[in-house]
């Protein structure tokens, strides 16, 4: 080990190693198979470079093992406590697998999405698991041409398996809780108007269609102005109900936990009309139960979905299935 305070450089280790400043630089970096260098030459480079104490590339110190152990995760959001909840049952569970995890958030950004997993896939991830994803396919296309395995979490894709919650199922469930406590609580049979998100994306689609087939369960029509998706962010949800004065008792089917932010803050200013309002949100916050008005929640299964998306990891065969986890109904 060098005793002097000077910072240890690649032509330290070429002396030392009895290689070339360019073989070092090779191997170092990653790229001494490419220059048809040898292992031994490889390992003793490397070894002397820890000893040195030179900081050795991520890349370059996974050579001396046959696999990284290394598994990836791209999530939209951390402010959220659903994609929260992922991430970090994510982490425990890889650990548990003796499996390293590495989590980003991407910002339901497709570029960042995709410069992500290049990055991941660099550091020779073993697996890539893409949560609500804004362009799956592309990452799976990326992926399966490197090697490497891609397996999609929340939002499904078309060229890797997809664990992803019964949208459907659970909304229809909501909705009818809704209408109950509508019926019951005010004696007024709907129908409701569905909050938040957008028709394009495939959770809220799906869960337009059970909001749908629970009105139809009931013979209520939908006027088409009661599917009021045209985004998740609070200032949305709550702009958008500004906009609508209840006149008489009102049902919401609130898409997220985001957009609820926006139905409270419209729910606080009703004044005594606050009274005549019961919604219920398909995500899930144990603060939820406190909120005037709200009459139940959707919680989906993160553990259960984690469970089936690393029982996929390894598992190389074409399967494009996609696995539908169901939630679970919480009345309050």
């Amino acid at each position: 080990m060098r005793n002097d305070a000077k910072r240890t450089t690649i032509y330290d280790i070429a002396a030392l190693a009895g290689a070339s400043p360019s073989a070092v630089s090779a191997v170092l970096n990653g790229s001494w198979q490419k220059r048809r260098l040898s292992r031994s030459l490889a390992d003793r480079v490397l070894r002397i470079a820890e000893q040195e104490g030179y900081a050795v590339n991520a890349q370059a110190s996974l050579l001396r093992r046959e696999r990284s152990h290394i598994i990836g995760m791209i999530v939209p959001k951390y402010d959220n406590r659903y994609f929260g909840h992922i991430a970090e049952e994510f982490e425990a569970m890889a650990r548990d697998r003796n499996l390293f995890p590495v989590v980003t958030c991407t910002q339901r950004d497709p570029e960042l999405e995709f410069e992500a997993a290049k990055e991941l896939v660099s550091y020779q991830a073993e697996c890539l698991i893409s949560t609500g994803a804004t362009d799956p396919d592309r990452i799976s296309a990326f992926c399966k041409a490197s090697g490497v395995q891609s397996i999609n979490l929340d939002l499904p894709g078309t060229l890797a398996p997809s664990v992803i919650s019964d949208n459907h199922a659970a909304a229809r469930d909501l909705t009818h809780l809704i209408m109950d406590r509508c019926a019951s609580d005010l004696g007024w049979a709907g129908p409701l108007r569905f909050v938040g998100g957008r028709r394009e994306d495939h959770n809220t689609s799906a869960r337009i269609a059970g909001f749908e087939a629970a009105h139809a369960d009931r013979g209520i029509a939908i006027p088409e102005d009661h599917i009021m998706a045209r985004g998740y962010s609070a200032q949305t949800a709550r702009s958008l109900l500004d906009d609508f004065a209840p006149e008489g008792p009102t049902g919401l089917f609130v898409n997220s936990t985001i957009s609820l932010e926006g139905v409270v803050q419209w729910h606080a200013g009703l004044g005594a009309a606050r009274s005549r309002v019961r919604y219920g949100c398909f995500d899930f916050d144990p603060f939820g139960s406190f909120l005037p008005g709200n009459v139940g929640m959707v919680e989906q299964d993160v553990g259960k979905m984690l469970e089936t998306a690393f029982a996929l990891v390894g598992e190389r065969a074409a399967n494009m299935e996609t696995i539908r986890v169901p939630c679970r109904l919480l009345p309050f």
